[in-house]
């Protein structure tokens, strides 16, 4: 693996174990030293080259027989919403948004809506079952670039994002939602969101984090085009 540009950053790698995504594979992981100071410059530049933000870490797989995890982003100034993605938006034009300080998360109906989610969309997954330090070391483990964003439906909170403001981009960090509104399609609702967000920015990028062709909970990144993955340290647009 080649980090063009970074070789002077102490990076560490774990063990082998097994893959959260693909069954009887193995996986393991580089990460940037956590003791290394992380300006917004810096960041922009890991997540170009492919790393990605969990809480306080910034990693970025290193399997020895598998390179399935491909991160990708969307051009957002290129992107026209097809007729599906036209109804979710209209759909939900009776949601309001605001900006949200770090400590709003600490109030219950935040962990309580983090939790239904998981345990509803995730049960399968090593984030199951939600707990009080999992939610506070992964969703409120912020940074000077992290934005926090609620949704909410008639005054109820509904969903919450954690973006990332990047040099170039805003990088989707995590979303959870209300997963007793199936019809609202709230996961595409706050990606079209996002996508908005960094046009009023002028930022040309939206990034969302990995995608694995044969990880079917994926499958949905591949629907916002056009969409640029990273193979062989470089950017390639989506055919």
């Amino acid at each position: 693996m080649s980090f063009e540009g970074l070789m002077s950053l102490r990076f560490y790698q774990t063990s082998a174990h097994p893959c959260s995504y693909l069954p009887g594979q193995q996986a393991a992981t580089v990460f940037l030293d956590p003791e290394q100071p992380l300006t917004a410059a810096l960041y922009s530049r890991l997540i170009t080259a492919g790393f990605r933000r969990s809480g306080a870490h910034l990693y970025r797989p290193s399997c020895a027989h598998c390179q399935a995890c491909i991160s990708c982003r969307v051009r957002v100034r290129e992107f026209e919403p097809g007729r599906r993605f036209k109804r979710v938006w209209q759909r939900n034009q009776d949601i309001t948004s605001r900006a949200l300080q770090a400590e709003t998360l600490d109030s219950p109906e935040y962990f309580d809506l983090y939790a239904r989610y998981i345990s509803q969309r995730h049960a399968d997954g090593d984030m199951f079952p939600p707990s009080r330090e999992q939610y506070g070391s992964f969703i409120q483990a912020s940074m000077q670039s992290t934005r926090f964003h609620g949704f909410y439906l008639q005054g109820a909170l509904i969903a919450v994002c954690i973006l990332d403001e990047l040099d170039h981009g805003l990088s989707a960090m995590y979303t959870f939602f209300e997963p007793d509104l199936p019809e609202r399609s709230l996961g595409n609702y706050v990606i079209l969101w996002q996508i908005k967000k960094a046009l009023r920015l002028n930022l040309p990028f939206l990034y969302l984090g990995y995608w694995i062709k044969d990880c079917g909970k994926m499958n949905y990144k591949t629907e916002y085009r056009p969409l640029e993955l990273l193979v062989a340290n470089r950017w390639t647009l989506l055919t």
